[in-house]
């Protein structure tokens, strides 16, 4: 293999890592070929968290409080929130997950009422794409 295809390759596996354009060759560090953009794209971003949408998920992950979310599936998750990202891909933890069943009768009979349930899950990785809306909680 040539030595520039190996440096290569280096570039592109730490930048899919860190998320950035950095690398790292046998030479050593590299910095991006654009930091003054990267570094405006980063801004960008963090004062759109701050004052945008993802905000309500900003505020739970600073302060520590809960957010109630609904979901694709007609679950509700009420935990806290640790990490996410723009497409609304969360770690929560202590995860309370609430959701109806209604239970199956027999022939000739009423239709039952339906049931409340819920289970404590202590973390996990929420897909942004099942997200509806998340709430943030009323103290």
């Amino acid at each position: 293999m040539r030595r520039g295809a190996k440096s290569r390759m280096n570039e592109v596996s730490l930048g899919r890592i860190i998320g950035r354009t950095t690398s790292v060759t046998e030479e050593g560090f590299n910095s991006s070929s654009r930091p003054m953009e990267d570094d405006t794209n980063a801004k960008k971003e963090e004062e759109e968290f701050n004052t945008g949408p993802l905000s309500v998920l900003m505020m739970s992950v600073k302060n520590n409080t809960q957010v109630l979310i609904n979901c694709r599936n007609n679950k509700k998750l009420l935990g806290r929130v640790r990490a996410f990202d723009r497409h609304c891909n969360m770690v929560l933890e202590n995860v309370r997950e609430m959701w109806t069943e209604i239970p199956k009768t027999g022939k000739g009979k009423k239709k039952a009422l339906p049931v409340n349930k819920d289970r404590f899950i202590s973390k996990m990785f929420l897909r942004g794409d099942s997200v509806i809306i998340v709430l943030r909680n009323p103290k």
